[in-house]
């Protein structure tokens, strides 16, 4: 059994169902194609999360499929920024609360404008980072937006 992360908690506490899926993770590969893999779970409906800080200084949380990336332009106009650019990995811990390989879009120290692919609402459920390396949380794309204070938009 999986150590109760805050993300689970938060769901929890919104009465929001989901499910754990743990697998073996490795410090050589710690992106979600490779977590997709270890979980043996449909490689469309893991998805990342990516955090940005624009020229303002404000921090985005984006949730996107694990094959894709953002596209820089999408991402300015879904912000509204002039200029936004991926945070510094020695950032993620101070900002989120997370490290690499184990940063879910739930729970964060501070809460930020956070959007998710639109992707997701074609899928009955999705996967994202449960707080910990090696735990993928299974749930509704609509919960995750609820539960993130989330936005779905097109920033792929």
């Amino acid at each position: 059994m999986a150590t109760k992360t805050n993300a689970m908690r938060i769901l929890e506490s919104l009465s929001i169902p989901y499910s754990i899926h743990t697998y073996e993770w490795d410090e050589e590969h710690l992106d979600a194609v490779h977590a997709a893999e270890s979980a043996d779970l449909d490689l469309e409906k893991v998805y990342k999360t990516i955090v940005m800080r624009n020229s303002a200084n404000e921090i985005f949380v984006f949730c996107l499929p694990s094959e894709f990336e953002i596209s820089l332009k999408k991402a300015r106009a879904v912000t509204g920024s002039k200029d936004i650019d991926l945070i510094k990995t020695t950032e993620l811990l101070p900002l989120t609360g997370y490290i690499r390989g184990g940063c879910s879009p739930l729970g964060m120290r501070k809460h930020y404008k956070t959007f998710l692919s639109e992707l997701a609402a074609l899928e009955d459920t999705i996967y994202v980072s449960g707080g910990q390396r090696g735990i993928q949380i299974e749930l509704k794309p609509d919960d995750l937006l609820k539960a993130a204070d989330a936005t779905y938009a097109d920033f792929i």
